[in-house]
């Protein structure tokens, strides 16, 4: 959606946000009730992009902002990516905002924050916030089974080891079990191809996008768990069948819900499932070389995939995983409350919890729609960022102990493997909490 933040960042602005405030209502004449004010939402017209005075005071080195810039122009003189963008802030300050390279192979538009990327997983964060601000409305609850919801996932089965046989699942799926990802669903799609589950899943539909969620969702009804429900951690449709729970539990479509819940009450207009007419300049696209095509939001389809479908902007999402640090609201807007978002970051994985598939191996755990990954792979020590990605190698996290965000946006699925780890080092490279007590000086000799 075009709009004046649009103009703002091509004149390279960084104005502070404006709260929308709805004019004060006429005094109300006699047996005429007051009509209700409109909710406070964030103004999409103005950037989120607040830029820090001072970086530096803020404990930052420059040098590991240029260290990301020259890495990332590597890349793109590679060809391994057009362009890239990297957002770090703290306390809701932009220290740093890297944009290199362009929109797509052969495109002349440079990257910037108004780039709109497919972010596929780092949509599951996003539906997991809205189911919870369900759970807070007493729509649905944690523990509810979604056979509530979507009766055909009543008396699961699990498939035995032989890959041919089924016995009963221990229990039902509850949303809990999608949030967590301890469903027992798998992604058929990232299955190894003589998995005979991911056969079954590809034979259902796991890739088509001309049937709806809950479409999807009932047909894998019909097939066996990879586990009992909340007995192994397995990357899965969990969040596509949590996003058709929710529709059915609200009685709204999954775009509305976020549009209603979210997007307006944020201001991100320009995070969709798929493209409105004068996004599509702006779309991001991977390097010519890619072995497997990226989705087309260009296109309109009946899937709405809670999983991985939406796309949005660095901007947009900055709006997001701010609202996550500030304990659930962004600039006056409240979209869940402290002590839920606290329960979203309690690990899930236990230690009754198969993990062999998780990740991370030993490292971190999983909430309810993030990742818990360490601050420093190598030191978990350091502590946690609550975090994820999506396919396309788009990132986001969101650091309490620093009280740090940052997103990292390219458009790709052969990313390199090793950029999880030079993330952490543009972001934290030299980084000094300016909080922390100097140390003591060394006595004289």
């Amino acid at each position: 959606m075009q709009t004046a933040r649009h103009k703002l960042f091509a004149a390279a602005s960084a104005a502070m946000l404006a709260l929308a405030v709805a004019c004060a209502p006429e005094a109300p004449k006699p047996e005429v009730a007051e009509a209700p004010a409109a909710p406070v939402v964030a103004d999409p017209a103005q950037t989120s992009l607040t830029m820090a005075a001072n970086p530096a005071a803020l404990g930052f080195d420059q040098a590991a902002f240029d260290k990301a810039k020259a890495d990332l122009e590597t890349e793109v003189k590679a060809g391994r990516i057009p362009g890239a963008v990297l957002l770090v802030a703290k306390g809701g300050q932009v220290v740093n905002v890297t944009t290199v390279g362009t929109e797509g192979p052969g495109d002349a538009d440079p990257m910037t924050p108004e780039t709109i990327f497919r972010i596929y997983s780092m949509s599951k964060p996003i539906v997991s916030v809205a189911t919870m601000q369900l759970v807070e409305e007493g729509k649905l609850a944690l523990e509810d089974p979604i056979s509530k919801y979507i009766p055909e996932f009543a008396s699961p089965k699990v498939l035995e080891a032989d890959g041919k046989t089924t016995r009963p699942a221990t229990r039902e799926i509850t949303v809990r079990d999608l949030l967590s990802h301890e469903s027992g669903l798998i992604y058929g799609v990232f299955a190894a191809p003589e998995d005979p589950l991911g056969k079954l899943y590809m034979a259902a539909g796991d890739t088509r996008f001309d049937f709806t969620a809950l479409d999807l969702s009932k047909a894998i009804a019909a097939l066996p768990l990879k586990a009992d429900p909340g007995s192994a951690w397995n990357y899965s449709r969990s969040t596509d069948v949590l996003g058709a729970v929710i529709e059915v539990a609200s009685g709204k479509t999954l775009d509305a819900l976020l549009n209603e819940k979210i997007f307006t009450p944020l201001g991100m207009d320009d995070t969709h499932f798929y493209l409105e007419a004068d996004e599509a300049n702006r779309l991001a696209e991977g390097p010519t070389t890619l072995k497997t095509a990226l989705s087309t939001p260009k296109v309109v389809q009946p899937m709405l995939s809670g999983g991985g479908g939406l796309s949005s902007t660095t901007e947009d999402y900055f709006r997001f995983v701010e609202m996550l640090r500030g304990k659930g609201e962004y600039r006056g807007v409240r979209l869940i409350k402290p002590e839920t978002l606290d329960a979203m970051l309690v690990d899930q994985i236990g230690p009754t919890v198969d993990r062999k598939n998780w990740f991370y191996g030993p490292l971190g755990g999983f909430g309810l729609g993030f990742g818990l990954l360490p601050i420093d792979l190598q030191d978990p020590s350091k502590g946690n960022v609550f975090s994820w990605s999506g396919y396309a190698g788009t990132n986001m996290w969101v650091d309490p102990k620093n009280d740090i965000t940052t997103i990292f946006m390219i458009q790709t699925n052969e990313a390199p493997a090793d950029y999880p780890v030079k993330m952490r080092q543009w972001v934290y490279g030299g980084y000094k909490d300016p909080a922390a007590a100097p140390a003591p000086a060394a006595p004289a000799q």
